[in-house]
């Protein structure tokens, strides 16, 4: 495997016009499993000519990394907007890339990522809904209760969302894969900081089909199941 260093040496000594050839070719697809270092490794080095190149390419895993470097720099205004965009994306990796550069936002500026997080899950788009609990429920980023809180209240506003749904719009796509992200969301957070997290499971409305769903799904996850 070639060290991040050296993939940076090589994406430097590259016009940003080159840079999709390069991250096609080193992309690990077509294949079960995308090269996600080199998404994060791209995400911490492209500028914005080289968002732009990414975007304009096209091709899923150079926009991909496109999206992930724009979550990276969702403390930037301008950058946000442009992720937000790519998170209802009709591919579901560059959907994740915007996942995966908002958690690289929380490592260096957890307080811009709390901003992002709390306007997308109010978002009315249940794509930037789902980007927002599958950003902030990442164990990593969770290790002091205030971004445990987040999480929880991430979790709790969009599965508030989700209940609102009329029947008929939750089996569309979009509403399916909030769904199931919200299936495993709540138990990482939860495991974040039990005490509290355990409270707002608690009041969750299992009369609702959907929200019994994604109880059960919860309570099934080892991280989860140990503690109840």
């Amino acid at each position: 495997m070639v060290s991040a260093d050296a993939t940076i040496a090589e994406l430097q000594g590259l016009d940003r016009s080159e840079w999709p050839a390069y991250l096609a070719e080193h992309s690990g697809l077509p294949g079960p499993r995308a090269n996600l270092p080199l998404v994060e490794t791209v995400a911490g080095l492209a500028d914005a000519l080289a968002i732009d190149e990414l975007v304009r390419s096209g091709d899923e895993y150079p926009l991909m990394c496109a999206a992930a470097a724009l979550g990276r720099r969702a403390d930037d205004p301008e950058s946000e907007s442009r992720a937000h965009d790519l998170a209802s994306d009709e591919h579901w990796r560059v959907r994740e890339g915007v996942a995966i550069g908002l958690q690289l936002l929380g490592d260096v500026a957890p307080a811009a990522l709390s901003s992002v997080v709390l306007r997308w899950a109010d978002d009315p788009d249940p794509w930037v809904q789902r980007a927002a609990a599958a950003a902030i429920c990442q164990p990593r980023l969770l290790r002091t209760p205030d971004a445990a809180a987040l999480a929880i209240e991430v979790c709790r506003r969009v599965t508030r969302q989700l209940a609102t749904l009329p029947a008929e719009r939750r089996t569309h796509p979009d509403a399916r894969k909030l769904r199931q992200a919200l299936g495993y969301c709540w138990s990482v957070a939860i495991a974040a900081d039990p005490i509290p997290g355990l409270a707002s499971f608690a009041d969750l409305d299992t009369a609702d089909p959907d929200i019994a769903w994604i109880v059960n799904q919860n309570r099934h996850k080892k991280r989860l199941s140990v503690l109840l």
